[in-house]
C-alpha cells in the first residue's frame, strides 16, 4: 500500500533528479533513439491533452494512494486511486482509443471490450486485463476473474475484508501510521506455494546458509504475517521489517544466533580504508557445529569433506571442542578496495580485498595451533601448483606496529610488464593475530588496516549491539569505484554472456555504475525486539552527486 504518493515522487522525480538523470550520457544515448523519441511523443501528447506537465498529473492520478495485491489462483489486483477524477477519467478515453486504434490496425477489434457489471463498467484493452473506473478509483486486474471476485466482493454488505483481519491489523499497528508505503504478507498462505516453500528448505540442506540466515528463516517459517514500512527521511529511506514468529528450537539454527544474555549483540562493523563492504555476525560456532547431527543428519558430501580438511590442518585435533571452542559468537568481514604498489605490480582484473575476523578464547594458547594450520594450508596450494610446474606462493613474516604477522605471495620479480598482471596476483593472503583477535586475510594491506582498526576500537571501548544478531553495511561510492576500474573487463564479459553488442553492453554496465553511484550507503540490521524478529534497512541516496551534475 503505497498511502503517500507524493513523497516518493517529490524524491524520486523532483526537480534536481531530472536534471541529473536527464544529464547522463545513458539517458541521452538513449534520448536519440527512434523508440524513445515516440516515447517522450506520448508524453507531451498526453500533457496537452490533459492540460498539464507529466510530474503534476502524475501526482494528481495516484495522490490519494496505490494498492497493490498479489492473490491465490495467479491473480493480481491494483488500485490506483486518483485526486483528480476528471482527469482520470480523460486519460482512459486517451489509451481507449489507443487500443481501438491499434486493435484495428491489428485486425483484432473485439480484442478491447466493455461490459456491464452491476452499476460499474469493465473494459479489456488486449482481451487479457480487466479493469474498471469506480468514482475516482481505477481498479485492474490480470484477468477478467480477479475483477469480478472483486466487484462481487465490492457488492457484499459487510463481507469480510483484509481491514478486518486480526492479522493485518496487528501488523500495521506495529509498522506505525508514519510509513509512506507498507507491505503485508500472509506468511501461512506464502510458504505454501511450492518454490516459497522450497526456498525456505534449502536452509536445513545448507550449513554455511544456515549459519548466515539464522534467526532469519526460522521466524518466516514460523510467522502468521510479515510487515514491511518504508519512511522517507531527508534524503534517506528507512525500511522496517517484522515477523511474529517467536518460538526458537533449542537445536534450530536460531538457538545459536541469538544473544542468550541481556546486552548481548553482534559487534559494530570494522571500520577501514577504502572500504566497500562489512558483514558482522553473532554466531556461537562452537554450539552450532556441535549439533550438526541435529541440524544436519544427512551429511553431505561438502561437509564431510570440510571436516576431513580440517582435521589435517588441525593435526588431528577435534574441530568441535578443541578448535571452535576457542572462538567466541563474534564474527566479522570486511570488504575494501585495494591499493596496488607499482613497484609489485598492477592485476588487469582489479578484485577487492576481503578479510574474516574472529575473536579468540585463549588467544596465547591457540595462536600457534592456527599459524600451524594456515601454514599448512599454504603448503598445500604450493605442493598442487607445483604438480602443475606452476610458481607457488612465498612465505614472508613482517612487522606491523607492534604485531608480527604472516602474508603469502606470488613473486612479480621476473616479470617485465608489471602493469596487466595475471588474477592470481590480487590475492597475498595474510594471517594476524593482535591480542584477542585472528584475522584471515586476502591481501596484507587489508591485514594491516584491520590491525589498525582493531587497536582504535580497543581504545574506545566498544560496546555491542543489544539484540542484534547480524549487521551489514554497504559504502555505495566505493562499490561504483570498484566496477568503474574494472569497466572494460564487465563490458566483455556483458558481450559474451548475453550475446549483444559493444554499445548495448556499454549502456547496460554505464547504468549499472550510475544506480550504484546514486546510492551513498546501505545499512540492514536484523534482530529480535519485545521478541519479535526485526530487520531495519537504511538506504542513504547519494544527493550530493545530484548537486554536483547540475552545479556542472
Amino acid at each position: 500500500e503505497l498511502s503517500r504518493p507524493k513523497a516518493l515522487l517529490d524524491l524520486f522525480a523532483g526537480e534536481k533528479a531530472i536534471k541529473y538523470i536527464t544529464s547522463l550520457p545513458v539517458y541521452q544515448k538513449q534520448a536519440s533513439s527512434p523508440k524513445f523519441k515516440e516515447f517522450l511523443g506520448v508524453v507531451s501528447y498526453l500533457e496537452a491533452t490533459l492540460g498539464t506537465d507529466w510530474r503534476t498529473g502524475l501526482a494528481k492520478l495516484t495522490g490519494g494512494g496505490v494498492t497493490f495485491a498479489i492473490c491465490p489462483e495467479d491473480t493480481v489486483i491494483l488500485i490506483v486511486e486518483a485526486q483528480d477524477e476528471q482527469m482520470l477519467n480523460q486519460l482512459h478515453e486517451v489509451f481507449l482509443n489507443f487500443a481501438k486504434a491499434e486493435a484495428d490496425k491489428q485486425g483484432r477489434p473485439d480484442r478491447v471490450a466493455s461490459k456491464q457489471y452491476q452499476d460499474v463498467t469493465a473494459w479489456t484493452f488486449d482481451g487479457k486485463e480487466a479493469h474498471t473506473i469506480i468514482g475516482n478509483r481505477l481498479v485492474m486486474a490480470n484477468r477478467p476473474e480477479g475483477l469480478k471476485a472483486v466487484l462481487e466482493r465490492r457488492a457484499e454488505a459487510g463481507g469480510a475484508s483484509l481491514a478486518s483481519k486480526l492479522t493485518y491489523q496487528t501488523a500495521k499497528s506495529k509498522i506505525g501510521s508514519s510509513a509512506v508505503a507498507t507491505v503485508f504478507a500472509d506468511l501461512k498462505l506464502l510458504v505454501q506455494i511450492p518454490e516459497v516453500s522450497e526456498l525456505l528448505e534449502q536452509q536445513r540442506k545448507n550449513p554455511l546458509a544456515s549459519l548466515a540466515f539464522a534467526g532469519i528463516v526460522e521466524s518466516v517459517r514460523d510467522s502468521n504475517w510479515l510487515a514491511l514500512g518504508l519512511d522517507i527521511q531527508d534524503s534517506t529511506l528507512i525500511l522496517r521489517s517484522l515477523v511474529d514468529g517467536k518460538t526458537v528450537a533449542q537445536t534450530s539454527p536460531a538457538a545459536f544466533a541469538l544473544p542468550k544474555e541481556a546486552g548481548d549483540g553482534a559487534l559494530p562493523n570494522l571500520s577501514v580504508p577504502r572500504r566497500i563492504a562489512a558483514l558482522t555476525l553473532y554466531r556461537d560456532l562452537h554450539e552450532f557445529y556441535a549439533a550438526k547431527d541435529e541440524l544436519f543428519p544427512d551429511r553431505t558430501s561438502g561437509l564431510i569433506f570440510f571436516e576431513n580438511m580440517m582435521g589435517i590442518f588441525f593435526s588431528g585435533r577435534d574441530l568441535t571442542n578443541e578448535v571452535l571452542a576457542e572462538t567466541r559468537p563474534d564474527l566479522r568481514f570486511v570488504v575494501a578496495e585495494q591499493q596496488f604498489d607499482p613497484a609489485i605490480g598492477t592485476p588487469q582484473i582489479k578484485l577487492p580485498a576481503f578479510a574474516a575476523v574472529l575473536r579468540l578464547r585463549h588467544p596465547e594458547q591457540f595462536k600457534e595451533v592456527a599459524e600451524e594450520a594456515w601454514q599448512k594450508a599454504v603448503g598445500l596450494i604450493n605442493f598442487t601448483r607445483g604438480q602443475n610446474a606452476q610458481p607457488g606462493l612465498i612465505i614472508d613474516r613482517p612487522i606491523h606496529g607492534e604485531t608480527r604477522f604472516t602474508v603469502a605471495y606470488f613473486s612479480t620479480a621476473q616479470i617485465e610488464d608489471k602493469t596487466k598482471l595475471d588474477t592470481r596476483f590480487n590475492i597475498r593472503p595474510a594471517l594476524a593475530m593482535p591480542e584477542e583477535y585472528l584475522i584471515l586475510s586476502s591481501t596484507d594491506g587489508l591485514a594491516r588496516d584491520l590491525i589498525d582498526s582493531l587497536n582504535h576500537e580497543k581504545e574506545r571501548t566498544v560496546k555491542p549491539l543489544a539484540e542484534t544478531h547480524s549487521l551489514v553495511e554497504i559504502e555505495g561510492g566505493r562499490l561504483a569505484s570498484i566496477l568503474e576500474a574494472n569497466r572494460g573487463v564487465l563490458i566483455r564479459g556483458d558481450m559474451v554472456k548475453k550475446g549483444g553488442t559493444q554499445e548495448q553492453a556499454e549502456a547496460g554496465i554505464d547504468m549499472l555504475i550510475t544506480v550504484v553511484k546514486l546510492i551513498e550507503r546501505v545499512e540492514l540490521s536484523i534482530g529480535v525486539h519485545e521478541g519479535l524478529t526485526q530487520a531495519r534497512l537504511e538506504m542513504k541516496l547519494n544527493i550530493d552527486e545530484m548537486r554536483l551534475t547540475n552545479d556542472k
